[in-house]
């Protein structure tokens, strides 16, 4: 599997589309609001080279949705209310969004971006008088991060939103991990080495690059999907494609899907406790860590006082619909779309069982940095 050409989320704006299912991921950069304030605010009182007359941000793996520019609208807001408070001039805002180039750009440049540059206009006035302005300039950098991306000390602030814990490719020497698609209690522990082995390489090779096109003392808050416990085949991080896994072995039980084709699909991703977070941060060297803390959000997103029936109900059904918009590309590039529907049919079953048994979570991985070097 070539990740850079196969990774995306769905597109557009219809019934599976990451724009209309990404209520969770929402969810957790509102969770880190306070973190990304601490390092807009860390940055800002740092010294008038760091932030002067521009601002340079930006957003990697910014998806196609409202979530794409959610982060960016919370980062702007923060830097007007600095700047009202210390009397300082409103800088120039240059925004970069960057995924990787199969991503919906044209979604975000022809839909959302012209409502999202409207609504800030009309906050402006609103606040500031009829001829209140802001720059702000808007450009999308499709590549990938586990790349240089732009040009040496250009950025000040950089974010980004469950995007790190995906892979620049599925690790080598995954042979042996029968009847899996990503790492489980069964698999041998070769297969979860190479897991471990490539995410060292690809975070750190995204430290290395973040470190040369950031500024000094610029800052950068990375959110991951991670977890708490040392062991990365645990449940808390797994189970979520475990379901999706099992709901293909029995396609293959059933003759729906062939076994070689399932043997040879594996989930490029690693969700990465806070130790080894900060080991890799540690031994790049480019960085020293300001905030380094765990969180987690349910599967099911919903806060509701409703009957918990209803709740269960509503629940599964984002869920289901929210992973669907998330690994619909690569099972639709592995195994055909004839088969499509049907294996997401039986994933939600799946989901819907675990669901209504237990209460699981997903751990987020947040991390605030200062470039130091």
């Amino acid at each position: 599997m070539e990740v850079m050409q196969v990774l995306h989320m769905n597109g557009g704006m219809g019934e599976t589309s990451y724009a209309n299912n990404s209520l969770l991921q929402r969810k957790v950069i509102s969770m880190t609001k306070p973190i990304t304030k601490a390092a807009v605010t860390a940055l800002f009182s740092a010294t008038d080279t760091t932030f002067g007359a521009s601002l340079a941000i930006a957003d990697l793996g910014c998806s196609s949705g409202p979530n794409t520019l959610f982060a960016m609208s919370e980062i702007i807001s923060n830097v007007i209310e600095l700047c009202e408070v210390t009397d300082h001039e409103l800088p120039e805002f240059q925004v970069f969004l960057n995924d990787l180039p199969g991503n919906d750009f044209n979604t975000i440049f022809d839909s959302l971006l012209p409502r999202f540059q409207e609504k800030l206009s009309e906050q402006m006035k609103s606040k500031y008088g009829a001829s209140a302005t802001l720059s702000c300039f808007f450009n999308g950098v499709p590549g990938s991060f586990y790349g240089r991306l732009f040009a040496r000390e250009s950025l000040q602030l950089i974010h980004s939103s469950y995007s790190l814990m995906w892979l620049s490719q599925v690790p080598r020497g995954l042979e042996g991990n029968k009847g899996n698609i990503y790492m489980a209690r069964s698999s041998p522990p070769g297969v979860i080495m190479a897991y471990y082995k490539q995410f060292q390489r690809d975070f750190s090779t995204f430290l290395e690059c973040r470190g040369q096109e950031l500024v000094m003392g610029g800052r950068m808050v990375l959110t991951l999907l991670g977890r708490r416990s040392d062991d990365p085949s645990s449940e808390e991080c797994c189970s979520i494609w475990e379901l999706l896994a099992i709901a293909l072995n029995q396609m293959v039980s059933e003759g729906l899907i062939e076994e070689e084709k399932l043997e040879s699909f594996n989930i490029p991703q690693y969700t990465p406790s806070p130790k080894e977070v900060r080991l890799e941060v540690q031994k790049q060297g480019s960085f020293s860590i300001d905030c380094l803390e765990v969180s987690e959000v349910n599967w099911s997103v919903f806060d509701t006082d409703l009957d918990p029936n209803v709740a269960l109900e509503d629940g599964v059904y984002d869920l289901a619909r929210c992973m669907r918009a998330v690994a619909e590309p690569l099972v639709l590039h592995h195994f055909g779309e004839e088969i499509i529907d049907e294996v997401f049919k039986r994933y939600k079953a799946q989901l819907a069982a675990r669901m209504s048994t237990e209460n699981p979570a997903f751990v987020n991985v947040v991390i605030s940095l200062k470039k130091i070097a």
